[in-house]
């Protein structure tokens, strides 16, 4: 996969699909702007794998065959602006989790899941893949990150089974691993396959860094082609989670970058930084001085859906984003546009 620049336009709740996850105009004109905007790449929202466990409202699907062909106009209408466009694909984990523990935020009780769930949804993560290449996406996103399942299966505070799926990291993360390589056996060693991780879980008996660093080496050496650093979940502790205000400081910016310089330094794929991203001079500082190879941005693009033009044609003042949250989805908007 070729991309024009550095810039990835990563996942995003946009809650436009309708209510069983199918494509909508709505959801095409999105990625039409996106894709005329100048970005390389578009990571989709997630999408669920599993019907039964959606954890947002109008989220995408890509849990039955029936989406392919949905999926094909898009693709088809996005490659028409030299874009690339990747699905990222989750299961939820609000009705299935590693054990029946309390969700710190939601209050709900997953039901805690056996052997013959967890190779339904490895299988499920195969069979939605399959459907993505099928679409015509240009690669596949498996969501690692902000606690939904297979972020739980990292966490020890989520996961406190007794089998060869809990206790160790080697086995806390063994779902992860068999969800890859069901992808990956199912798309070929040609087809793109990405992965979205947390950094950490930033709470109380979350998901360590150097616990992070394993999985990532793990998979760096299981042939991913690309790991995308994030961080946090609802759970994290108040100001640590993946969505984060007040940058307004250069400090403050491009808050997982220690995590994922790290990252960089010890696995041998491409690493994209993802969280904060807003200033040109910042970015560029980064990508000389790590080796983070690419940067991706969401919130900017709810606010100014071509900023990567607009620094392509030499206006490189910071995103005009203020990191809010007013718009929480692409549906709500920008209320500074």
């Amino acid at each position: 996969m070729e991309l024009k620049n550095r810039f990835i336009r990563s996942a995003i709740w946009e809650e436009l699909a309708d209510e069983k996850g199918h494509v909508t105009a709505e959801l095409i004109k999105h990625y039409i702007e996106l894709a005329q905007g100048g970005v390389s790449t578009i990571i989709t929202g997630f999408s669920s794998i599993m019907e039964f466990d959606q954890p947002t409202n109008n989220m995408n699907g890509i849990y039955d065959d029936v989406f392919i062909d949905e999926y094909k106009g898009l693709t088809t209408i996005v490659h028409e602006y030299n874009t690339n466009i990747i699905m990222q694909i989750v299961h939820g984990g609000s009705k299935w989790g590693p054990s029946a523990v309390e969700h710190l935020i939601t209050k709900t009780t997953p039901k805690e899941m056996n052997k013959k769930d967890i190779k339904e949804v490895v299988q499920a993560f195969g069979d939605a893949a399959f459907r993505v290449k099928e679409a015509g996406f240009d690669g596949v996103q498996l969501h690692v990150a902000h606690g939904f399942l297979l972020s739980m299966f990292l966490n020890p505070y989520y996961n406190r089974r007794k089998d060869d799926y809990g206790g160790s990291i080697e086995n806390r993360a063994k779902i992860v691993f068999e969800s890859y390589k069901s992808v990956r056996d199912v798309v070929g060693e040609e087809f793109p396959v990405l992965v979205k991780v947390n950094s950490e879980d930033f709470m109380d008996q979350g998901l360590t860094a150097e616990d992070s660093l394993y999985v990532c080496k793990a998979l760096s050496e299981m042939g991913v082609d690309l790991i995308e650093v994030s961080g946090g979940s609802y759970s994290s502790r108040e100001g640590e989670g993946p969505i984060r205000g007040n940058l307004d400081k250069k400090e403050k910016q491009a808050y997982f970058k220690e995590y994922a310089a790290r990252i960089a330094e010890e696995v041998d794929v491409p690493v994209a930084l993802v969280g904060g991203n807003r200033n040109m001079d910042i970015m560029e500082e980064i990508l000389n001085q790590t080796n983070i190879e690419y940067f991706s941005l969401a919130r900017p693009f709810i606010c100014e859906p071509d900023i990567i033009n607009r620094w392509i044609n030499g206006d490189i003042a910071s995103a005009r984003c203020k990191s809010c949250d007013g718009c929480f989805g692409v549906r709500n908007g920008c209320q500074y546009i």
